[in-house]
């Protein structure tokens, strides 16, 4: 058995995505009901209202998969990951499984920033439960901020699942600091095609597709 695959985290995680699914669509939300496709793309993809977005999807988990999830966990392992750097908390369920990960490697350091601080109270009584919270060092706000400074002399695996638009921004932040061999994936990548473009260019990175929307790269030598 593995921490991930033992209570509390197990039944926990089991819990936390049943009650995702049960969610309604963020697209319900009012930052998009009067919106077309395009308009609503075009709103993820901004560089100017994205605060004023995920205030307004402050309720809703979005996740990411169990598929990614345990993706997450299965990289930390195998790259014997010490230090990782998630953007975009939620409630916490990708962090649970680096945080595991992490307790299986024998300890670490995961850093983790969101926007909103009620989604961060949320995920410390989650990590907490999951008794995985000790591994977690919270920030709030925006992670153009939070990820400027105090960072780990290396990072050995980086979630990227915030603002989409800011993909690109945050690995400037974080690429001084990533190890030859570090991973990082991304999710919901279609929404933020220069992010994907660049680490597909070949321009220090190797880069593929895992399922319909996560882009996973290795930073090279």
């Amino acid at each position: 058995m593995t921490t991930l695959t033992a209570a509390p985290v197990a039944p926990l995680l089991d819990r936390l995505f049943a009650a995702a699914a049960a969610e309604a669509s963020p697209r319900t939300s009012p930052a998009f009901a009067a919106l077309s496709a395009e308009e609503g793309d075009r709103l993820l993809r901004s560089k100017q209202d994205y605060r004023a977005l995920y205030a307004a999807l402050a309720d809703f988990a979005l996740p990411v998969s169990p598929a990614t999830g345990r993706l997450l966990y299965m990289l930390a392992r195998a790259t014997h990951a010490r230090t990782i750097v998630e953007f975009g908390t939620s409630f916490g369920l990708s962090t649970i499984h680096l945080a595991a990960a992490l307790r299986d490697n024998g300890g670490g350091q995961l850093i983790t920033t969101e926007f909103e601080r009620p989604k961060i109270e949320r995920a410390r009584a989650n990590l907490a439960e999951a008794r995985l919270v000790d591994l977690v060092a919270f920030r709030e706000g925006d992670a153009l901020a939070t990820l400027a400074a105090d960072l780990p002399a290396t990072i050995d695996l980086v979630l990227l699942d915030g603002a989409k638009a800011l993909y690109g921004d945050v690995l400037d932040l974080l690429e001084p600091r990533l190890r030859a061999g570090a991973v990082i994936v991304a999710d919901n990548v279609d929404h933020c095609p220069d992010y994907q473009a660049r680490v597909r260019s070949g321009g220090g990175y190797l880069s593929l597709p895992f399922g319909d929307d996560v882009e996973l790269s290795v930073r090279l030598g």
